[in-house]
């Protein structure tokens, strides 16, 4: 296939060497990649997208500057936002929670602790221990929603319930930051315990003429809330916190009925009275001290309450 006879332009077409141009090998210039963005480097915020540089949320306390959505805050922030720096001394800290039902369902139940406790550095849900916030002597408890969701077993109830009783030793208020998912189901009726075993700790609290605040964080639900949460002198809430004792997906389908726009959110229930006050992270400590002044100087009665037979 020297050729055909026939001209393309003046010259005679050569098949061969058109066909060797159209499928020779073509040589790409390589588009250069984009660089890969760390994990970890940005944060979205979940109710507007707002992109937040990551260490930026972190020096704002966790709070979007934009849409001042509150996210969830680690217990060493948290004591750094409460507590006056060096006065923090924690208590408790051994205990741990065992496996006295040998619950099984879902997984061991000591593997998905052992597994918890090395993700979130946390021996449990609860930290407390006591120092100064502003100047003032508070016994504090932290749940943290890291560690199985917050969910109370026996060791976050009997931490919460220490923290009480040394706030009574110490002749001190006492402060529980609460955050939940609910009782943890692995410990069943141990961890239904706690709801009265602290609650009957803050009755101790009560006649000793001692305040109690309850802070309550995204989220407060189920055995959480219906105990220690909302028995507090004062029960004040951060912006946004969801707060109640069942899903809002499970009352609607009890009740059958559609819910209300902001249900079960702390603004939702600052209107209908079940907690006192909404207060911005950032004003936390200093409102937090002003209220506790103002219940130290109160003095409680407890009248006896006789039995009827």
């Amino acid at each position: 296939m020297a050729g055909l006879p026939f001209r393309f332009r003046g010259e005679r077409f050569n098949l061969r060497a058109f066909t060797m141009a159209v499928f020779r090998k073509r040589t790409h210039t390589p588009t250069p990649k984009k660089k890969d963005i760390p994990a970890g480097l940005w944060t979205k915020c979940p109710l507007d997208g707002e992109m937040v540089y990551t260490k930026d949320l972190e020096a704002n306390w966790n709070v979007f500057p934009v849409s001042g959505y509150h996210e969830r805050l680690s217990t060493k922030r948290r004591i750094a936002l409460l507590i006056d720096e060096g006065t923090w001394k924690e208590t408790d800290s051994r205990l741990a929670s065992k496996d006295p039902l040998k619950f099984t369902a879902g997984g061991s139940y000591p593997e998905r602790l052992a597994q918890h406790q090395k993700k979130s550095g946390l021996r449990d849900s609860v930290i407390c221990g006591h120092g100064l916030m502003d100047g003032l002597p508070v016994s504090l408890a932290i749940m943290d929603f890291s560690f199985m969701g917050a969910s109370m077993g026996s060791v976050a109830g009997e931490k919460v319930t220490r923290a009480i009783e040394r706030a009574i030793k110490l002749k001190c208020p006492c402060v529980v930051v609460c955050a939940s998912g609910g009782a943890r189901m692995q410990e069943g009726i141990l961890s239904l315990m706690q709801m009265a075993k602290t609650s009957a700790a803050l009755a101790k609290l009560r006649a000793a003429g001692l305040p109690y605040i309850a802070v309550l964080t995204n989220p407060t639900m189920a055995g959480v809330m219906a105990s220690y949460a909302t028995l507090g002198d004062v029960i004040v809430a951060e912006p946004g916190a969801l707060i109640g004792f069942a899903g809002a997906r499970v009352i609607k389908e009890t009740t059958n009925q559609d819910l209300p726009e902001g249900f079960q959110t702390s603004e939702f229930l600052l209107k209908r009275g079940l907690i006192d006050m909404i207060i911005h992270r950032k004003e936390m400590k200093s409102k937090l001290a002003s209220l506790l002044r103002a219940l130290a100087h109160r003095k409680v009665k407890v009248k006896a309450v006789k039995s009827r037979v």
